[in-house]
């Protein structure tokens, strides 16, 4: 029997010497930070009852937990959120407590993540709750910590976004949309997928709401946003002005108290279920995921008998950690008598799918007047130039650009959408290209009843996460066999009963035998955004997504 006895599982890894180091600096400097605001620790179990977090299942889904048994046949879950457990806790050891309760934790979390994608299950995690007020002074203080908490942390270059999730859900309630459009809203939106949700708002009728619900993702920014959500928000619901006014009491608040580094997204969206109104982010140029986020969540107690209003955040002490040791390697390496820097310094950098897709944008970078000779004589070089513009070009395998622009080594990737609905990944999808156009279908032997008799039917494809969903949407029960090659023999061979690919002419299918019988979605290539990329280098990198959008839907259009 093989051992496992020298590795450790996937999603955790050893800290040693240096790592431990620059984590204890970053756990020491916050909770200076946070005991010099009144806040004192509290230390939750680290698994607990599995019903805990059963009625905030929309945000910590069930698949996403690591789960135990205990030694009476209950199910048990390992810590995967610090606020709802320190929820239980106040409702229960502090009831009756005098308000407001200043709380701060610093423990470890545990979420299962996607395979092989080089993200952690296991994360050390910091940050308050402030429970028992609910006004803007308490909003502030929130605010101000966890900019006051970035900037000890000898981060310089971050942003914090604020946004309103009472905008979302307005709206929302004002949408005859079925649970599930619901939820395919909330993620076009969150992901920023302007196609995907125009597409999927054309099913309703056009109102002010889904004129609305088109725009919320573009309306992003600095004071400007606010001018622009004003004049869309004229005439619709007065609530939406007075969460806009509240927001730019907020956003003038800071800046008058010297806190500067901050922005606006009304398209801000995350967590629906489980925040009631403000939420925000924190995000810092080494790291593309957001390193800090929190809300008001004045809902949350009511899960455990209490009716208190609270706010507050959490902060990824394992990516301050990191970006600390980077900035001591950056600064390491500028020393070097050769200036060499593995960093980008500013540049954007674009990841490429080689093949086709490089081909169509290197055409249309061409036609933006870009230098491309570069692209044009590579040999086999993958990381290249423009001249004249501040961007780098990156050559990858189609799986491996969504890797690059999830973990920020590269602001943004030309993928297509056949690997976008495969792999998945946090990232923003803004723009159809409009090339590398084809279609997933459903084919068969020709003349063969697929859906005839009682068997299980088996399916060959490249893509099972795709054709498990679809089959799944159906309320069919399938085999999946992944197929690396050439997925057109599957059937020849009686291995399956039809395959799931993406078809072009259909030519190689008639060839082969083969007849799609469905035709599932049309797929094209996709421009995607890292998260932490479109906030710290918003101007920029809207600047060329705005010129790629005129080439491609014609200039005189712009940017809708």
């Amino acid at each position: 029997m093989k051992k496992y006895d020298r590795i450790t599982p996937e999603g955790t890894k050893d800290l040693l010497f240096q790592e431990c180091e620059a984590q204890r600096k970053i756990i020491e400097t916050l909770r200076d930070r946070f005991e010099e605001r009144g806040y004192r620790e509290v230390i939750t179990p680290g698994f607990e009852f599995y019903d805990v977090f059963s009625s905030n299942s929309m945000y910590f889904p069930q698949e996403s937990m690591y789960k135990l048994i205990d030694n009476k046949g209950r199910l048990l879950a390992m810590r995967p959120d610090s606020t709802i457990p320190i929820a239980r806790l106040t409702s229960t050891k502090l009831k009756g407590h005098e308000l407001p309760i200043r709380l701060y934790y610093a423990q470890r979390i545990y979420r299962q993540q996607p395979e092989l994608r080089g993200k952690s299950s296991e994360i050390m995690q910091m940050g308050i709750e402030l429970v028992g007020l609910s006004s803007f002074e308490s909003d502030i203080e929130i605010l101000t910590a966890g900019m006051e908490a970035l900037s000890s942390c000898c981060v310089d270059d971050f942003r914090i976004e604020l946004g309103h999730i009472g905008i979302y859900k307005l709206l929302m309630n004002n949408l005859s949309a079925t649970p599930e459009q619901k939820e395919a809203i909330h993620f076009l939106i969150a992901s920023k997928n302007y196609a995907g949700l125009s597409d999927i708002l054309e099913a309703f009728p056009e109102n002010h709401t889904v004129a609305l619900l088109k725009e919320l993702p573009r309306l992003f920014g600095g004071r400007e946003a606010f001018e622009k959500a004003r004049q869309l928000f004229n005439g619709y619901d007065k609530k939406l002005l007075d969460i806009l006014s509240y927001l730019e009491r907020i956003f003038q608040g800071l800046i008058e108290r010297n806190f500067d580094k901050v922005m606006i997204d009304f398209g801000l969206v995350h967590q629906a279920e489980y925040y009631s109104s403000l939420i925000f982010r924190g995000y810092i140029s080494s790291a593309g995921e957001p390193v800090l986020s929190g809300g008001r969540y004045d809902e949350l107690f009511k899960d455990f008998g209490e009716n208190l209003p609270a706010t507050g955040f959490g902060i990824n002490v394992d990516q301050l950690a990191i970006s600390l040791l980077k900035g001591s390697e950056a600064k390491r390496l500028s020393n070097r008598q050769d200036g060499t820097l593995t960093q980008s310094n500013g540049k954007i950098r674009i990841a490429l799918t080689k093949g086709r897709l490089e081909d169509s944008i290197v055409d249309l970078f061409e036609n933006m007047e870009y230098d491309c000779s570069n692209l044009s004589k590579k040999g086999r070089k993958l990381l290249l130039s423009i001249p004249g513009k501040d961007i780098e070009v990156v050559l990858a395998k189609a799986a491996d650009v969504i890797t690059y622009v999830e973990h920020g080594v590269c602001d943004i990737g030309v993928v297509g959408k056949d690997t976008i609905m495969e792999i998945g990944g946090i990232f923003y999808e803004v723009l159809d290209l409009g090339f590398g156009k084809c279609k997933f279908a459903l084919a068969v032997s020709k003349g063969s009843d697929f859906y005839s008799g009682y068997s299980t039917k088996r399916i060959a494809t490249k893509y099972p996460k795709v054709a498990r969903a679809y089959f799944e949407s159906k309320g069919m029960d399938v085999e999946v066999i992944k197929i690396e090659g050439s997925v057109e023999l599957a059937p020849l061979l009686n291995l399956a009963d039809g395959i799931i690919d993406i078809v072009e002419t259909g030519v190689t299918l008639k060839e082969n035998g083969l007849e799609v019988i469905e035709e599932i979605r049309d797929i094209s290539a996709r421009l995607i955004v890292n998260v932490a990329s479109m906030k710290l280098k918003k101007t920029e990198i809207d600047e060329l997504i705005s010129d790629i959008y005129k080439r491609i839907r014609g200039k005189d259009k712009g940017l809708r």
